[in-house]
C-alpha cells in the first residue's frame, strides 16, 4: 500500500504540473494538492443519528479544506481529488463484506452535468463494489439553500427500489450528509422494499449548530 501510494502521489503531481494546477485546498501553485491539506483530509470518522433512528457514520467535517475539495469535485470536475477524498472515506465503510453498499442514487440534471456519480467514484475508489439499488424517480430541485422542512419536502417520493429485497443488509452510502433527509428516504424506501438497513455512511457532514 505506502509504494501504491507513493506512485499515486507522484502521479498526480505530473498531472498537476502538466495541467498548471493549484492545491484545492490553499491555492499553493503546483499541485492540486499540497502536502499540509492533504493531511487535514485524514479521516476522524464520528457518529449522527438522524430522524427515525437511522445510524450514520461521516468520515470528515465539511468545513475547511474538506469542504473546498469537495466542492471541487461536485462542482468543478476535479476528479483528481477523488483519490485522497475515498482514503478518508475507507476509514468509515463497513469492514463486513457481507453488507451491500448503496450509494444514494445522482438526479438525472447533476449526472448530466457532471458526466459521473459522486458517491460511487469514491466507493469505487476504495476498492469497494456498490449495489445499484435505488433509483432516481425525479421531482427534485437543488438542495442547497433548504432548511430541513423544505429538504424532507423536496425529497420525498425522489427515489425507488429497483427490485425486491429478501432481508439482504444494506449500508447506503453519501458525499455529504446536511440535515439527512436524503438518506433518511433512501433508508425508508430500502426497507419498504425489503431490504435491512444497518446504517449510513458519508464522506462528509455539515457540523452541528449550536
Amino acid at each position: 500500500m505506502p509504494e501504491r501510494d507513493t506512485d499515486a502521489r507522484l502521479i498526480d503531481e505530473i498531472l498537476s504540473v502538466l495541467l498548471g494546477a493549484s492545491c484545492a485546498g490553499c491555492d499553493e501553485p503546483g499541485r492540486v494538492l499540497c502536502d499540509g491539506c492533504r493531511e487535514l483530509l485524514r479521516a476522524a470518522p464520528a457518529q449522527r443519528v438522524l430522524t427515525g433512528g437511522l445510524s450514520a457514520t461521516a468520515a470528515l467535517s465539511f468545513e475547511g479544506v474538506a469542504a473546498r475539495c469537495i466542492r471541487a469535485v461536485k462542482e468543478e470536475g476535479s476528479t483528481l481529488l477523488v483519490r485522497p477524498l475515498a482514503a478518508a472515506l475507507h476509514e468509515a465503510l463497513p469492514s463486513d463484506p457481507k453488507a451491500l453498499l448503496v450509494p444514494v442514487p445522482t438526479s438525472r440534471a447533476s449526472f448530466r452535468r457532471r458526466g459521473y456519480r459522486v458517491p460511487e467514484m469514491l466507493v469505487r475508489a476504495c476498492g469497494r463494489r456498490t449495489a445499484r439499488l435505488l433509483a432516481h424517480a425525479g421531482g427534485t430541485e437543488d438542495q442547497r439553500g433548504l432548511g430541513r422542512a423544505a429538504r424532507e419536502r423536496n425529497v420525498a417520493g425522489s427515489m425507488r427500489a429497483r427490485h425486491l429485497g429478501a432481508g439482504e443488509e444494506v449500508v447506503l452510502v453519501d458525499d455529504v450528509i446536511t440535515t439527512g433527509s436524503t438518506l433518511v428516504e433512501a433508508a425508508e424506501v430500502l426497507s419498504e422494499a425489503g431490504f435491512r438497513v444497518r446504517g449510513a455512511v458519508a464522506l462528509a457532514a455539515t457540523p452541528k449548530r449550536r
